[in-house]
């Protein structure tokens, strides 16, 4: 055999199929172009809150208030049947040079309008609060897939080891629908989920600490503890390589060990300024949870932590602590949206006074909208055909307004978009290709956007 046929036989052979594999690997690299941003914060707000009393200004439920509602088709509502047409509310009113309407609802929102991108077609696939909470997080109704955190957390890894790259801030009252199954990592390696922080609690991490009963823990006798468990873990792994979820418990671990010296700074508000805590609100009863939650997100943000997941609302029951606002519109939009108004617009003033804001997304959602008709008296019903969500900071160009819903704030009729096209317009802002962003699992290149999603570049900068 010649040299020619020998490399011939070689590359058609066992060489030809590993230059195969790493071409296709090369083809699947999700960072192709530079990146925008380095940083997302997500506030969700949970319960479903309402885009026809915030920021989708329709005259026609004025002018219609208190009529029969008739959109010309039949409507099947989740809980109730069509009642008359309802206007917010809250008046409204334009503002900034873009002069987007806004409602007086959000009066600290509506003063940053001009750095902020509004989606007003946005539409989900489910009128379920679980389904499309899942949905928004994970681009799935169904549970088991990786959220949007997870997914950065694994294409991008970390900014700073002492901290985790995802973390979670939960409402203190409880959380949504789903609960942890919102920021789990799904079928990605264990060590992407989202890390619960409670900060608006006198133990934001538990068991970080001994608890003072311990009195015999020092920490030479600590450290010891940690090494021997690293070592029986690492022995257990030694036979089960494939089981991510020990290679998540020996991360687990270091990054507790890790945190014991860094999580009291990055938690500690005494820190910053009094203008700074009444930006936020945090002394204010109103503004405090939500004012503390997205204040510690910055400074997360500020330390490293790639994605911060900030939460308004839980699924507790009655009386109502969510968005989910059936029973009494104006009373339950009216303590959500004065809690969470003012610390969003904080976030977004304080970031950008940082110069933090040109390289971190500001991402504010909900799992659906709610109808422009009446439920009972005073309530509306959940609306999946349309609703609202908005960006800012990260590459966002400001004052702009993608799609619009029809006369009554009902269905999305100019250019519907789906939760995939958000995911891929953030992940295009963090150097991801979306449909590269892929994983293996159960034989499909699993991906955050599914078979779906466009990157929507009427919002780009």
């Amino acid at each position: 055999m010649n040299r020619r046929n020998f490399l011939f036989h070689f590359g058609g052979g066992l060489g030809g199929i590993a230059l195969a594999d790493l071409l296709r690997a090369a083809e699947r690299r999700p960072l192709d172009h530079a990146a925008k941003a380095k940083r997302v914060v997500q506030l969700f707000m949970s319960g479903a809150a309402s885009q026809c009393d915030m920021f989708d200004y329709k005259p026609l439920l004025i002018q219609k208030s208190g009529e029969q509602w008739d959109p010309g088709e039949k409507v099947e509502l989740f809980q109730s049947t069509p009642g008359v047409v309802m206007k917010s509310p809250w008046e409204w009113s334009q503002h900034g040079q873009s002069g987007k309407w806004m409602s007086s609802l959000v009066p600290k929102l509506s003063a940053c309008v001009d750095k902020m991108a509004f989606i007003l077609s946005m539409v989900a696939k489910s009128n379920v609060h679980g389904p499309a909470t899942f949905m928004q997080n994970s681009g799935f109704v169904l549970p088991g897939f990786p959220c949007m955190g997870s997914w950065v957390s694994f294409a991008l890894g970390s900014l700073n080891d002492n901290l985790p790259i995802f973390v979670v801030l939960p409402d203190s009252r409880g959380f949504a629908p789903n609960g942890p199954g919102n920021w789990t990592s799904g079928f990605l390696p264990a060590s992407h989920q989202g890390t619960l922080i409670r900060a608006t609690s006198a133990n934001p991490i538990h068991d970080l600490f001994p608890p003072e009963s311990a009195h015999f823990i020092s920490k030479e006798s600590d450290q010891d503890a940690r090494a021997l468990l690293d070592q029986l873990n690492r022995t257990h792994l030694g036979t089960r390589s494939d089981d991510s979820r020990l290679e998540a418990r020996i991360a687990s671990y270091e990054m507790a060990a890790r945190l014991q010296l860094s999580a009291p700074e990055a938690l500690d508000l005494s820190r910053e300024s009094a203008a700074t805590r009444a930006l936020y609100g945090v002394d204010d009863p109103v503004t405090s949870d939500f004012g503390r939650n997205c204040l510690v997100a910055r400074r997360l943000l500020e330390r490293g932590v790639r994605f911060v997941q900030v939460w308004s609302g839980a699924d507790n029951g009655h009386p109502r602590r969510n968005w989910d606002s059936h029973e009494d519109l104006a009373k339950d939009h009216g303590e959500m949206g004065a809690g969470m108004d003012g610390p969003a617009a904080a976030l977004i003033l304080d970031l950008e006074s940082r110069g933090m804001l040109e390289d971190t997304i500001v991402y504010w959602t909900t799992e659906f909208g709610r109808m422009p008709c009446s439920q009972g008296a005073k309530g509306r019903d959940h609306n999946p055909f349309g609703f609202a969500t908005w960006l800012a900071g990260g590459g966002i160009r400001g004052g702009v307004t993608y799609g619009a819903t029809d006369e009554w704030s009902y269905k999305a009729i100019d250019k519907p978009v789906y939760c995939y096209d958000v995911h891929a317009t953030v992940l295009h802002l963090l150097g991801i290709n979306h449909e590269k962003l892929t994983y293996r699992h159960n034989g499909i290149d699993r991906r955050l956007t599914d078979v779906h999603g466009h990157v929507i570049r009427e919002l780009l900068a």
